[in-house]
């Protein structure tokens, strides 16, 4: 990195209105830090940059360590699951809001994992901005498994239900 982008970045981040930017590559680490005075004036923009130690680079590969064989393992794990999730069809939530598996805290929840669903069954509630939304299945099938907690925000179109159409 050369002064001119350092100076750029300089004159991005005091723009910008950031209190401290800290930024790291493989050979210099840099922190800017800016403030202001309350009299519409900003105190110095202090640079620090320091040199990143050298590693030295072995002549030729170890073997693989077991943490390395560990972390190779799960993430074929990982896609072995995610092409068997492929297979079932995913219920989403449609809104932002609170989800409930239960229509109330003393009813019993509307499904569990391994209940058979039909299109309109009602699935669970989410509450948003103090409504309650039924949220109704649009397919048929089985529900393999429920993707989030009672009780827990939601975002719009975040997964909810892994259903089984088969």
């Amino acid at each position: 990195m050369d002064i001119k982008e350092i100076q750029s970045l300089i004159k991005f981040v005091a723009k910008s209105g950031a209190s401290e930017v800290k930024l790291e590559t493989d050979d210099i680490k840099i922190t800017i830090r800016t403030g202001s005075l309350g009299n519409g004036y900003s105190e110095p923009t202090y640079v620090h940059t320091m040199p990143m130690a050298q590693q030295a680079i072995p002549a030729a590969a170890p073997a693989q360590t077991e943490q390395q064989q560990a972390e190779i393992n799960n993430a074929a794990e990982a896609e072995k699951k995610k092409s068997e999730d492929d297979k079932y069809i995913t219920i989403k939530s449609p809104i932002i809001g609170t989800f409930y598996r239960k229509p109330s805290p003393d009813k019993p929840v509307f499904v569990e994992v391994g209940d058979t669903i039909g299109n309109g069954d009602v699935l669970c509630v989410i509450e948003a901005m103090k409504l309650f939304n039924d949220i109704e299945s649009e397919v048929s099938g089985t529900i393999v498994k429920i993707l989030v907690d009672d009780s827990s925000p939601v975002e719009f179109d975040q997964p909810l239900f892994l259903v089984d159409p088969s």
